[in-house]
């Protein structure tokens, strides 16, 4: 996935409120950027190059002829079947509307560059062979591959991604308007290039934001036929066209055997597959015993309980269903339940940490998740940019200044630990010092109920939770926490009220989950920015307002180099760890798929773990 496609519902109706104060916010970004030129960071390459990287310069020079985790020998033919919940009732994935069918951005159409997995982010050659964008980054340009087509035959050329770039900003999603408006002037600078001005370079992102920007043929898709959901099969650029379908059951992609982009050093050794076709279903049961009968071949699990005692079905036993672990370097992101710090009982610090401490977690993932999960220490767990075990480096103390001062030395020095039980269900030290932090607080155990000792409010809250597994999940912290007097609600409620409800701050606390990626970037405004905590819809939920916080944020927009933008990432984890916000949860160590024997994949897995478009059938292989 891109990492701007990941924010896509962050990008969605997003608040003036906040855009005003990124100005305001972004203003400062001048002060870090002289001071990290000033330490002789180098500048990326100038003239046309054959990639561009977030921060610094690609990894992969110019003469590279594949992604180091593709095989170019892999051997091409087969069908991949794959299988999901849901249905599709449209082959339109460039609007808002109707329910999509899975693969046809990804198989149909492409982007200008294409994305290198085994870097945290960085853009090569695919529709353009060469971008070009000064030090500043106020504009960049394509240069076309002369190759490059339409899979009827006809060139793609700068007229058509005019045309792209003037649609999806004027009707296409949301995300698409919002990052394509923020161009100020396109122009045709030459036979094959097209050029992207922007107001400024204050968001570095844009420059590869327009690199992954889908590109659709001017005279195949007007204005007038993106804005309609349809069945009718799009034309596309890319390594598959779509051979059947039966609406909203399944969906069948045929690998184009006149494809142009063969020889691009971005395609070698993916898309093996003569077809790809997914079958919906409608519940995840069916959709697992599909998959133990063989209808489907692969099947990624995120399911503790179903990947300790799932997969007992014969085809195992036998060896022909083979279970694979892949290790990633992509963040765990925090999955926690959130603290609403609007409200009075929560805006203190003191019982946010003693809830903290009644949380067991040992015991939890033991006897309803097999032990299997980690507990989440950081918003960037399993990756570079977590501050968790890590010293605080002297250029993070330095990119911190005076707020240094407000953070605990244990995450400062990285010896941070979320607080840990015996795994018996007892937990009682962490018990006995919740309620000696109660009490600091100022509250007291009357009559076996936890009040407030001046005014004898109750200290009771509700949970506002949208599924059944939730509630599970939460039945020893509530009985816990009615054990020292505390009154919990576990309420679920419907996605519709749940969306409207967050959207409001409507709730006291709720299980919310902030994904992360290798290269977070203006999306960290839209959650935990001082501004957004007012802005109703933003996924600020928990009301944070810590100018260290803004800082931070400021300071990782403004990095250039991988080395000072990881130093600013770590510097954030750690504020928003001090800032004890949420009562962080768990995630999944490592990757879990269970696949057919008849599926094979390179040795070498990405930075941000398995890429099935680079696996092969071997039965391929014995054929040719």
């Amino acid at each position: 996935m891109r990492d701007h496609e990941q924010r896509t519902h962050e990008a969605r109706s997003p608040s003036s409120r906040i855009r005003a104060y990124s100005i305001a916010l972004l203003s400062a970004l001048c002060l870090a950027t002289v001071s990290e030129r000033a330490r002789g960071a180098d500048s990326p390459p100038q003239g046309p190059q054959h990639g561009i990287a977030m921060h610094g310069a690609p990894a992969l020079d110019a003469g590279f002829t594949h992604f180091p985790y593709a095989n170019p020998d892999a051997p091409q033919g087969g069908t991949l079947r794959l299988g999901m919940r849901g249905t599709f009732d449209s082959l339109n994935p460039l609007i808002n509307k109707g329910a999509v069918a899975p693969g046809v951005r990804g198989y149909v159409y492409e982007s200008l560059l294409a994305r290198n997995a085994d870097e945290p982010f960085a853009l090569y050659g695919l529709l353009a062979e060469k971008v070009e964008t000064p030090d500043d980054r106020s504009w960049v340009a394509f240069t076309l591959n002369p190759k490059a087509r339409w899979s009827d035959g006809k060139p793609v050329t700068a007229a058509d991604v005019i045309h792209s770039h003037a649609i999806l900003r004027d009707k296409g999603r949301n995300n698409h308007r919002t990052y394509y408006s923020k161009v100020t002037e396109v122009s045709q600078t030459g036979p094959r290039t097209v050029r992207f001005s922007f107001a400024d370079g204050s968001d570095r992102e844009l420059a590869l934001i327009m690199g992954l920007m889908p590109v659709v043929p001017k005279h195949a898709l007007s204005i007038e036929a993106l804005q309609k959901t349809t069945l009718e099969p799009p034309l596309g650029s890319g390594p598959y066209r779509i051979a059947s379908l039966d609406a909203g059951r399944n969906i069948v992609y045929e690998r184009d055997p006149n494809y142009w982009g063969n020889d691009v050093p971005a395609m070698r050794g993916r898309h093996n597959f003569s077809k790809v076709r997914y079958d919906l279903f409608r519940d995840v049961n069916t959709l697992r015993e599909a998959f133990s009968k063989g209808v489907y071949d692969v099947r990624g699990e995120g399911d503790p309980a179903q990947w300790a005692l799932g997969y007992d079905f014969p085809a195992v036993a036998r060896g022909d269903v083979i279970k694979a672990t892949f290790k990633t370097g992509r963040p765990s992101g925090m999955a926690a339940l959130a603290f609403n710090t609007r409200r009075e009982m929560f805006s203190d610090v003191r019982v946010r940490r003693a809830l903290t401490l009644m949380f067991d977690f040992e015991w939890l993932n033991r006897t309803l998740y097999h032990g299997l999960y980690s507990r989440t220490q950081s918003f960037y767990d399993r990756s570079p940019l977590s501050s968790h075990d890590k010293p605080a480096t002297a250029e993070e103390k330095a990119l911190l200044g005076s707020h240094a001062a407000r953070i605990p030395a244990a995450l400062m020095d990285g010896s941070f630990k979320l607080p840990k039980s015996d795994g018996r269900g007892r937990n009682r030290e962490n018990i006995r010092a919740a309620i000696t932090l109660l009490k600091d607080a100022g509250y007291v155990l009357r009559d076996r109920r936890m009040v407030n000792a001046k005014t004898g409010a109750p200290l009771a809250f509700e949970i506002m939770i949208v599924s059944q597994p939730q509630q599970k999940m939460l039945s020893n912290f509530v009985a816990t926490l009615g054990k020292v007097g505390i009154a919990v609600r576990v309420r679920q409620v419907d996605s519709s009220e749940y969306t409207r409800r967050r959207n409001t701050f409507d709730f006291d606390m709720t299980p919310f989950t902030w994904s992360s990626s290798l290269s977070p970037g203006n999306e960290q405004l839209h959650r935990w920015s001082a501004a957004a905590a007012d802005s109703e819809g933003s996924f600020n939920v928990t009301g944070a307002k810590d100018p260290a916080i803004d800082a931070m944020i400021a300071a990782l927009l403004a990095a250039r180099e991988r080395p000072a933008f990881e130093t600013a990432v770590r510097a954030y984890d750690r504020t928003l760890m001090a800032g004890e916000y949420i009562i962080p949860l768990y995630h999944l160590p490592e990757q879990w798929v269970a696949h057919w024997k008849h599926l094979a994949y390179p040795e070498r897995t990405s930075l941000y773990g398995y890429q099935l478009d680079t696996w092969w059938d071997t039965r391929a292989a014995a054929s040719n």
